[in-house]
């Protein structure tokens, strides 16, 4: 299983805060590390970036959501750390001036989030760089699902469809989880896009055949942010990745067979009929 830490926005605008996390996550034993980057003026509306929100720097939406974004200047400097502290990294583009200033960077993946899924023509823009992408499936119905597919299909770009229930924190009982069962009818390479605070989503999704898993990180839910409550601190995420790495094991192939210790067992323990 490939396990990826979405770093997402939980940095808050702070490099420093940045490269804890990205610390973090090597630590934990993940294989990637994710941020998101947009345009707000390209994402919101005017009207939306004008209206009111209270936070550390300002009084409307478009203060905290310029805050929240890096420039070159930052990503280079997480270029610069994730290879020095050696943990990939890689970004969701939520637009197209995104997706080109993406491009100055060797990263690994691309990744659709659920808000762009639909939107078929950056998808196509995404297959044409050939990179493996990771697709977000949250907010979407079969067709929606079928056309991304469609999309990284005749572009000859591998993909990997992500089951995603877009709700901030994601309660347990609308994880759906054997929806990734059924993913795999769409696509070779299937996985999880966990919301859920909690552990248990997330090694279920591993015993259910997702071979890739993302997880907001954070280093403490109680900070600033509209992700943070919907994130993992270090401790629940060093179970994931142990529990996650273990599933294939306790999995196996499926074969019943009688172990060589079962039949020691059976010597002992076995009813014999006399005679």
């Amino acid at each position: 299983m490939q396990i990826i830490a979405e770093i997402g926005i939980n940095h808050n605008g702070d490099i420093n805060l940045a490269k804890r996390l990205i610390l973090m996550a090597k630590e934990c034993g993940c294989d990637f590390v994710k941020f998101q980057k947009r345009t707000p003026d390209t994402v919101y509306t005017k009207e939306f970036l004008d209206s009111p929100r209270q936070s550390p720097w300002g009084l409307t939406q478009r203060a905290q959501k310029e805050q929240l974004e890096f420039g070159f200047d930052q990503y280079q400097q997480i270029d610069d750390y994730c290879n020095k502290v050696g943990i990939p990294w890689f970004a969701s583009a939520w637009d197209v001036e995104s997706l080109e200033f993406m491009d100055y960077f060797e990263i690994p993946l691309n990744k659709i989030c659920s808000a762009m899924i639909t939107n078929l023509p950056f998808l196509e823009m995404v297959a044409s760089r050939k990179k493996r992408t990771i697709i977000s499936t949250g907010m979407c119905v079969v067709a929606d699902i079928l056309t991304a597919c469609r999309a990284f299909e005749k572009a000859d770009c591998p993909c990997v469809l992500m089951h995603c229930v877009s709700e901030y924190p994601c309660a347990n009982d609308r994880c759906n989880l054997e929806y990734i069962r059924k993913l795999k009818h769409f696509c070779n390479e299937v996985g999880y896009s966990n919301h859920s605070p909690g552990i248990l989503a997330c090694i279920g999704a591993a015993f259910l055949g997702a071979e890739w898993l993302e997880v907001h990180i954070t280093l403490d839910r109680s900070m600033y942010g509209s992700d943070q409550s919907s994130s993992i601190e270090a401790p629940g995420l060093r179970k994931i990745v142990e529990y996650c790495r273990l599933a294939p094991t306790l999995i196996g192939d499926g074969v019943k067979v009688i172990t060589a210790m079962e039949k020691v067992n059976a010597g002992k323990l076995r009813y014999w009929e006399n005679g």
